[in-house]
């Protein structure tokens, strides 16, 4: 498998951050994984261009694909780290891309005075809205995030995921699978890394001990429909 220099700049990024990190690491499934993404601590400026011109490429290839995301109006992030992700990448799209789109994100708290609301930034009632979300294991942050757009009014069209980690969800399938169905249809959950792209960039980096690690996780939790 060949990676994009987008991605290997973000894994390598990642890396230096401790954002990503091999080991042995008990999930909130409970499953030991042999690996542990924070993108929390993706928080310097030179990360958060890596990150966000990653996010720019993979929305604007997307769109592009066949089939793949329809066109959109507002980028939501949610909170909290969705914030900077949402605000960084539709920057990124107007200047590398030259794709002009708003963006919004979600408060933890409803607000009762002001403006009120539970989403900040561009309006999403009556919008075509895309969703960026970091790490997908279960879904169930995608999934909540559809719900809070929706409850806006909002009409949520694709996601776009950071990191996909290809384990099977609740049904059986991929998760990302799953979340397609309910958006409308394949193509409309783009990522930037899979856990096959962190295993081709192991084996180039001759990292043996830690690939025969991620393979085995793979073969005991990876959803084969992700392949």
């Amino acid at each position: 498998m060949s990676l994009q220099k987008y991605q290997t700049e973000l894994i390598e990024h990642s890396l230096s951050a401790g954002a990503l990190m091999f080991g042995t690491f008990t999930l909130k499934s409970g499953r030991l994984s042999p690996y542990f993404f924070n993108a929390g601590l993706l928080a310097s400026g030179p990360v958060l261009d890596t990150l966000c011109s990653a996010y720019a490429a993979t929305i604007a290839a997307a769109l592009k694909a066949s089939p793949g995301l329809p066109e959109f109006d507002v980028l939501f992030g949610p909170a909290y780290k969705g914030i900077p992700f949402a605000a960084g990448t539709a920057l990124l799209l107007h200047r590398e891309h030259k794709i002009d789109v708003g963006f919004a994100y979600d408060r933890k708290e409803a607000k009762d005075h002001g403006e009120g609301g539970v989403t900040v930034g561009t309006p999403v009632k009556g919008k075509r809205v895309l969703i960026l979300d970091d790490v997908a294991t279960a879904g169930t942050a995608i999934r909540g995030a559809i719900d809070i757009v929706r409850r806006e009014g909002g009409e949520v069209v694709g996601a776009v995921l950071l990191l996909d980690r290809q384990e099977v969800g609740k049904a059986g399938r991929s998760t990302i699978a799953e979340v397609e169905e309910l958006l409308g249809g394949k193509g409309r959950v783009p990522t930037i890394l899979t856990m096959q792209n962190l295993m081709a960039w192991l084996q180039d980096n001759g990292r043996t001990e830690e690939l025969e690690k991620m393979k085995a996780y793979y073969d005991e939790f990876g959803a084969k429909d992700a392949a």
